[in-house]
């Protein structure tokens, strides 16, 4: 099962030979000939990779997403604090992220510490954003849009990995094919509504300015929540695939990227309705 996230499609192959599953077996099997048996065989390499490391565990992506999203809120309350003396901040936040994030995103092995410090970039552009868009919804006598937005967040993640641990949601290749095509759909609209916005149109909130601005915002609403679909999937696969512990960190940085994206789409839509 592939995934549409770049972050995790390192975990799609349909088959264990991904991570020398099978030879790490049977490596094993042979070693224990002299009357271990299969059964202990299987149960000590349950517990390691075939190159001898530690595997990834469940336990282990909440422990680094914990992590990242710490992070991540620590530095969003200082985004918050210092954008209205130092409103270039905000600007550090997006480019320094999006650099990171491309990195991270392409590294062929994890690195905890860019990680890290790609949390810290976002959460400093997450609260210098979310400070503004407090402040236009309290011009517009709409308040709390912020915490309205988290409160969304954590409830859409929470619906969403209950769908997929239910099984009510299947995420099957039409599944991933289906969202691959609407992510670039999005996003060509995005930036050419960001272009139009530029020269005026919408006000200046490109095609969010119209009356179609809340119905596109809803579409990316909900386009996000189910990316996290995608993302559980592709965690699912790489504990079953038998990948290292490493592989947490990339994990829980699948999951930062499109949990932001999916508040900054609330953001978007609550900012839009106070508005209307």
């Amino acid at each position: 099962m592939q995934s549409s996230n770049p972050v995790l499609t390192r975990y799609e192959k349909t088959d264990k030979s991904g991570f020398a599953y099978d030879e790490g077996v049977a490596a094993y099997s042979q070693a224990a000939t002299a009357g271990a048996g299969m059964a202990d065989t299987n149960a000590a390499f349950q517990q390691v990779t075939a190159g001898g490391g530690a595997r990834l565990t469940i336990n282990d992506v909440i422990v680094k997403t914990f992590a990242v999203f710490f992070v991540t809120v620590i530095f969003a309350v200082v985004g918050w604090n210092l954008v209205e003396s130092m409103p270039w901040l905000l600007w550090v936040g997006m480019l320094g992220g999006l650099a990171l994030g491309l990195v991270n995103a392409f590294k062929k092995v994890p690195s905890p510490p860019l990680i890290l410090l790609y949390a810290v970039f976002q959460g400093v552009m997450l609260g210098a954003i979310s400070n503004w868009y407090n402040a236009y919804a309290l011009g517009q006598s709409y308040e709390g849009i912020v915490v309205q937005a988290v409160v969304a967040t954590m409830t859409t993640f929470g619906v969403m990995l209950t769908l997929y641990m239910t099984g009510l949601i299947k995420v099957t290749k039409r599944f991933q094919s289906v969202m691959l095509v609407a992510m670039v759909s999005y996003l060509v609209l995005g930036i050419g509504s960001l272009i139009w916005g530029m020269f005026g149109g919408g006000g200046g909130w490109g095609i969010y300015g119209t009356g179609f601005g809340l119905i596109v915002a809803v579409i990316g609403v909900l386009l996000a929540a189910f990316f996290l679909l995608l993302d559980f999937e592709a965690i699912s696969q790489g504990i079953k695939l038998g990948a290292p512990e490493r592989e947490s960190w990339r994990m829980a940085f699948g999951l930062l990227v499109t949990l932001i994206w999916l508040y900054l789409e609330f953001l978007r839509m609550l900012a839009i309705f106070s508005r209307n």
